[in-house]
Formats: structure tokens, C-alpha cells, sequence
């Protein structure tokens, strides 16, 4: 028999999850979010819907979070009505992108309350999220991680075990630092190269196919080229997130990141001006406007 498995965040990428789960044949139960249409659509593919983080608990043998980062986390498991409220033994799979110290803390005072931890980070979009095709980096002990594979497997295509509770999530914020990396380097090429005259199609022509071609590549000039908006949805603002949880990594370690911190101020400066809720690809514009350039097409 199945275990069953509470979720918690069904947002662009939870909904995705949670239907893989619920549709390969786990007991779901999904606490309420802002997201009421992700929420009735789970409840009509077998779902269930509790009122409260202390029922999920009650109703669950396997919790996956899915949320914004380690606060959110913190409070949705030591909350005063939290997960580990009820003391209940449970296995909690944290799937957001969360500060490694955090991570490891957290699992340390769970343990004596029987509750596992394990940390679970993701890489792709949302679509892989719905398609079941994400890629999963899991940290924790042998055990937990052999216990949340099954689940892991309903919603991804490849799963990597990194190592102890919090090696997930600094492959996370290590692989996080490279797409964003990407990304600020894309919009800068593209401004250098509006300025002089060349147009981001030319810039494609060169690029695409070539050797410095990948996924991330084409879902962000999916955006540039055709203007899909919804070719890359990861907002600026979680983008800066992320960057500045690695930034902080990296003073706890006592390296310098000058790059890093480059690339933290291309978002940090995007989401300051008031853009943090656009989605990645759009810091092209961004940094093309505040150099008094375009990345529009001229009409004919």
C-alpha cells in the first residue's frame, strides 16, 4: 500500500507535482492556497482538501513542501499549528530552495520528534513540473532518501542524491548561481549588442546550435525572440532570492563570490525598480532600457 502523502504549495510548480502524485496512484491531501483553481483541479483528479497544516500532518505519512524559501518553511513546520505540531512521526521532503544551514538545523531538532527530513530541490520549469520530467537533487541519511524516492520519481525524470540533509540544497543555490548567472550575462550581451546595431535575432542566429546552447538558452530567448511571457515563469524576485541565499553560503564559508555578487545586483537592482514580479527573461529589457537601449524589433 501507498503512503500518504500531504503537499503543501501548489503554485506554478507544486500543481504540477501534486497531479503526477495524486495521478500515480498516492493518497494526496493539499492544505489551502491562494491558488484556489490548483486546488479544485487536485480535488478533482482524487485529491483531498484539509483545513489546516496540523490536519496535513494528521492525514499524512509523507509531507512534500514546495514554497518559497526557508522561512516560509520554518514556519510551515514549527508554526504553532505547524507540522510538527502534533508530534506525529512523518517524513517531510522539502522541495523549495532553501538556505543549506536552515536545512540542516531544521532535520537536527526534528529528529527527536521522529520526523525526517530530507531535502529535495528542483531544477526545469513548470511545464516539466505537469510533463513529471523535473530534475531532483535530494540530500539526506540513506534511508529517508530510499523512503521519498518513490514520490520523487512521480514527478521527476532524473533524480541526483547529493549527500547528507543540505547537500540538495546547496547543489541547489550552486545550480541556481548558474542559470541566473545565464541570465545576466544574456541580458548584458544583449544590450552590448543592441547598442552597436546587432539585433537579438542576429545574436540567435550565432548562438543557437552552437556550443553555447542548452535548455535554459532556449526557454529564455523563447522570451527575447518570440515574447512568450510564459516561456521561463520564475519571477526576478526569486531569482534574487536565491542569489542572495548563495550569496550568504558564501561569507559562512569565508570565500569571496565577486561574480556572484554581480550577478546578484542585476537582480537586486530589477526587483528594487519595482520588476520583481516579472519573470526571468524579462531582465533583458530591463537592462537594456537602463542603457538607454531596446531589445524590440524595428518595424518595417
Amino acid at each position: 500500500m501507498k503512503e500518504r502523502v500531504g503537499f503543501v504549495g501548489v503554485g506554478l510548480m507544486g500543481h504540477g507535482m501534486a497531479k503526477n502524485i495524486v495521478e500515480k496512484g498516492w493518497p494526496l491531501s493539499v492544505v489551502a492556497h491562494r491558488r484556489r483553481e490548483a486546488v479544485e483541479d487536485l480535488k478533482s483528479r482524487g485529491a483531498r482538501e484539509v483545513d489546516s497544516l496540523k490536519a496535513l500532518a494528521e492525514a499524512s505519512d509523507v509531507v512534500v513542501l514546495c514554497v518559497t524559501g526557508s522561512p516560509q518553511v520554518e514556519a510551515v513546520i514549527q508554526g504553532p499549528q505547524g507540522l510538527a505540531s502534533g508530534r506525529k512521526p512523518l517524513l517531510i521532503i522539502d522541495c523549495s530552495t532553501s538556505e543549506p544551514a536552515s536545512t540542516r538545523r531544521l532535520a537536527a531538532e526534528l529528529a527527536p520528534k521522529g520526523i525526517s527530513f530530507v531535502d529535495a530541490p528542483l531544477s526545469r520549469t513548470p511545464k516539466d513540473a505537469w510533463e513529471g520530467t523535473l530534475d531532483v537533487m535530494v540530500g539526506g541519511d540513506d534511508e529517508a532518501v530510499a523512503r521519498a524516492r518513490p514520490i520523487l520519481d512521480a514527478f521527476a525524470g532524473r533524480v541526483v542524491p547529493t549527500g547528507p540533509v543540505g547537500t540538495g540544497h546547496t547543489m541547489k543555490l550552486l545550480n541556481n548561481f548558474l542559470s541566473m548567472g545565464y541570465a545576466a550575462i544574456y541580458s548584458e550581451a544583449l544590450m552590448i549588442g543592441a547598442k552597436a546595431g546587432l539585433a537579438p535575432a542576429v545574436f540567435d542566429a550565432v548562438i543557437r546550435n552552437g556550443r553555447m546552447d542548452c535548455p535554459f538558452y532556449q526557454t529564455f530567448f523563447k522570451y527575447v525572440i518570440e515574447r512568450d511571457r510564459n516561456a521561463h515563469r520564475f519571477t526576478l524576485s526569486n531569482a534574487l532570492k536565491d542569489v542572495s541565499y548563495l550569496a550568504g553560503f558564501a561569507q559562512a564559508l569565508g570565500v569571496a563570490n565577486p561574480v556572484g555578487a554581480a550577478v546578484r545586483n542585476s537582480f537586486a537592482q530589477a526587483v528594487a525598480t519595482g520588476h520583481g514580479q516579472d519573470f526571468v527573461p524579462m531582465l533583458s529589457d530591463l537592462v537594456a532600457q537602463w542603457n538607454g537601449a531596446s531589445l524590440a524589433e524595428p518595424k518595417a
